[in-house]
């Protein structure tokens, strides 16, 4: 019998708090450790090792530290990119560790005639099983390599078959992904043993004829943003999926992983004004234990009077934080004042008003560029967000930094032409 593990996700280099960046690599490492353990055959990462393309070297030299261990105990790792595996010179750290040895890339795609996609099947030396997939392209525009894909030649190949891919499946998205953009079940080749899923930041199991075994293991520490640190801290375990298999799949089993004790704290606003709402915040809060603990506290509902700004979250999380708390989370997003009058976003966290404010207002552009519009719109949308986000690096000049910036927004909105600008 063989075994690999599959892990997802791992966006390594997400957290800005010291703490949470800490226990990130720790994380990360004890899923390492694991797998030497299990004596696994090999490891397979279904998108977003790192969470950019061009991470700190930092980060990369701790991860390149475990991920030596696993190539010194014979244990392959092998990879595709993730959405956030990009970078605008078209070489991503995954590229790098690609032909240092330290991983392999088995995204390896010729174009046949007609633009036909045909995709070469990476076989495993030790255990046969073979192994392919289409990483995911920069805000969902991996589904041309879909509608192009030879998917006849993939499901006439024998033997174990693994296929990595990482994009949502519209048939099992969860429904707080109702407006992310996704491809069709029957975008995949059929047959494959394994479907091993990435992009999703929530676990899941499911099957469809023809396509047996889909798993998406979700993050291995926790992703990024509010509403994957709220899911955590609400007890929605993390972790990744073993995989047993001889010339057949046997078993798929999650292992969870340890990553940080969480407090929540929930205050319904509705119907009280804001200084009442900050007195049940200073006398809950302060008999919450949060000591080494990762706080979210969330604040919903309509105020009856006072400005929703009233509301002094910030003494919340400076009172915890002074009791020893690792890093607290506030969100207030659904917090409203009927002396406020505000444009109504809906979504649960600052990332879901985000994609429900881009889907909202791309709809009423008119734009020659079909890629620009609709869902695909709202996705290069969010994208330029998240790259201008980006913080100059460590070892990065300003003007590097300027170019890196502006030629990764311009890709993003499919501007190839300010491509061609210099950036003093």
């Amino acid at each position: 019998m063989s075994k690999f593990v599959h892990m997802s996700d791992i966006h390594l280099g997400a957290h800005r708090e010291p703490s949470l960046r800490d226990l990130e690599r720790k994380c990360f490492g004890e899923a390492v450790d694991a797998c030497i353990r299990e004596d696994v055959d090999f490891l397979l990462i279904s998108g977003d090792l790192f969470h950019v393309g061009i991470p700190d070297l930092g980060v990369v030299n701790d991860a390149v530290k475990k991920m030596r261990e696993l190539r010194d105990s014979r244990i392959p790792i092998y990879a595709i990119y993730g959405s956030h595996d990009y970078t605008p010179t078209g070489t991503s750290v995954i590229d790098i560790l690609h032909t240092a040895g330290v991983l392999t890339n088995i995204m390896q795609a010729s174009k046949e005639e007609g633009g036909r996609l045909r995709l070469k099947m990476f076989v495993d030396p030790e255990t046969g099983a073979k192994l392919t997939g289409i990483a995911a392209r920069k805000v969902g525009l991996e589904s041309r390599h879909y509608e192009a894909l030879d998917k006849e030649a993939l499901e006439q190949e024998r033997g174990f078959k693994v296929f990595a891919f990482h994009s949502g499946i519209t048939q099992f998205k969860p429904d707080y992904l109702s407006e992310m953009e996704t491809i069709e079940i029957t975008s995949l080749p059929k047959g494959f043993d394994y479907y091993a899923g990435g992009h999703i930041h929530q676990r899941g199991e499911y099957s469809a004829p023809g396509y047996a075994k889909v798993v998406f293991p979700g993050p291995l520490f926790t992703g990024y943003g509010g509403k994957d640190i709220e899911s955590t801290v609400r007890g929605e375990k993390r972790g990744f999926y073993v995989v047993d298999f001889d010339d057949r799949l046997r078993s798929a089993r999650f292992v969870p992983v340890e990553t940080f004790e969480g407090t929540y704290l929930e205050v319904d606003a509705g119907g009280r004004n804001a200084a009442e709402v900050n007195k049940e915040l200073q006398e809950r809060g302060g008999r919450l234990e949060v000591g080494g603990r990762v706080v979210v506290v969330k604040v919903f509902g309509e105020l009856a009077g006072g400005k929703a700004g009233e509301v002094d979250v910030h003494a919340a999380r400076k009172e915890m934080g002074a009791r020893g708390a690792l890093s607290v989370y506030v969100n207030r997003n659904g917090l409203k004042s009927r002396e406020e009058v505000q444009v109504k976003v809906a979504g649960e966290d600052a990332a879901a008003i985000e994609r429900n404010l881009f889907s909202a207002n791309v709809a009423r552009l008119r734009l020659s560029t079909k890629e620009l519009t609709g869902a695909s719109g709202a996705e290069h949308a969010l994208e330029l967000l998240r790259l201008t986000r980006q913080g100059q690096k460590s070892n990065e000049m300003k003007k590097d930094y300027s170019k890196r910036v502006v030629e990764a927004a311009a890709q993003a909105i499919l501007a190839r032409d300010v491509l061609e600008e210099r950036v003093e």
